[in-house]
């Protein structure tokens, strides 16, 4: 049996997974997942022709502590906002509008995922 932190990494990593595929079926690439510098994690960053999205992907089984794009706080999302301009720095371009969205994966027990994806959330 998975202990409780297992089971929520297996869960994230599922609707990161999704949130992917989704993105992908939707017209955008994904350039990026899981970049990491020592300032934190981007969960996704996908582009089309004309735009560069920073995704936040929130996994939930359930509703009992609110949506899963209620998790996403304005601390977080400066957080997100900062990494963005750190995964730029190392690019060469061609440049892009951004934009930064929010998928929210629902998966709950005994049935198929809901999948919301918020563009331009903050």
């Amino acid at each position: 049996m998975l202990s409780l932190m297992a089971h929520k990494q297996a869960l994230g990593a599922y609707g990161e997974k999704l949130a992917a595929q989704y993105l992908c079926e939707s017209g955008m690439e994904i350039v990026a997942r899981n970049w990491r510098c020592r300032y934190g994690e981007l969960d996704l960053i996908a582009q089309d022709p004309s735009i560069t999205a920073f995704v936040e992907v929130k996994t939930r089984s359930g509703l009992g502590f609110g949506t899963p794009a209620e998790s996403v706080t304005f601390t977080k999302q400066q957080r997100i906002r900062r990494l963005a301009l750190l995964w730029l720095a190392e690019q060469d371009g061609p440049w892009r509008r951004i934009r930064f969205d929010v998928v929210s994966v629902l998966v709950p027990r005994g049935r198929g995922p809901v999948i919301d994806h918020l563009t331009g959330a903050f």
